[in-house]
């Protein structure tokens, strides 16, 4: 049974939470402050963690900074402020996905079912036969999950190496964003064009001389994103 971990001060939100994830066979603990969440999130052993933004103690993005210091479950982040800046910042510290409050329960748990069966594809994926795949300046070593840009490694947050590894393996083919959410993410994407928008600009900013002109990770105007050989 596949544990989740619950860190949101809002009770009421907590136990529907809970209660949803709970009748679709998954073993639930809650934690109301950020505090607790962190020292639960750290000690405990858990599959997947959704983490409010706002929490007395230590905010959700401190916390996720933190979780991604030794963890690489995924982690959603549940919101009600959720505007570009902080999709952004939260994304760039780490986290999987996020969903807006209000938000539907069963909405909720379909994106918690896609993030495990995507992490757990990648696990299986990270035991096949490694390859080393070579695009210009740009080496990825998928044994190793290790990214190279002009023989100096880079760091990339879980998302980040999945997709571009996703458009490497599948270069000068042009994705839209619908399409690298589904694969990458593991559902239809209903307005989450903004989450892969956002992994697409940090990956600029990690591999491209110049993230303004960017020479390998183009976008194809009305039709969505490519990956140059």
């Amino acid at each position: 049974m596949e544990r989740i971990l619950i860190i949101e001060d809002d009770t009421d939100i907590a136990a529907i939470e809970r209660d949803y994830l709970e009748i679709h066979n998954f073993k639930v603990e809650i934690a109301t402050n950020g505090n607790t969440g962190l020292e639960k999130a750290l000690q405990g052993c858990y599959d997947l963690i959704l983490l409010d933004l706002m929490l007395p103690g230590i905010d959700g993005f401190t916390i996720c900074r933190k979780l991604r210091e030794t963890l690489d479950i995924p982690i959603l982040m549940v919101t009600a402020r959720w505007e570009d800046i902080d999709k952004i910042r939260g994304l760039g510290l780490g986290a999987d996905d996020y969903i807006e409050k209000p938000f539907s329960p069963s909405v909720l748990v379909a994106r918690v079912k896609a993030n495990l069966a995507q992490y757990a594809r990648l696990k299986k994926t990270d035991k096949t036969e490694p390859i080393q795949i070579t695009i210009g300046s740009i080496r990825i070593s998928t044994d190793t999950r290790r990214v190279y840009v002009n023989d100096i490694e880079i760091e990339l947050k879980n998302k980040e190496y999945e997709l571009l590894l996703f458009m490497a393996l599948n270069a000068d083919v042009v994705f839209s964003r619908e399409t690298l959410y589904e694969r990458i993410w593991g559902m239809e994407a209903i307005g989450d064009n903004a989450t892969v928008a956002v992994h697409i600009n940090r990956l600029r900013d990690k591999i491209e001389e110049d993230p303004g002109n960017p020479q390998y990770i183009q976008t194809v105007r009305g039709a969505g994103y490519r990956l140059m050989a």
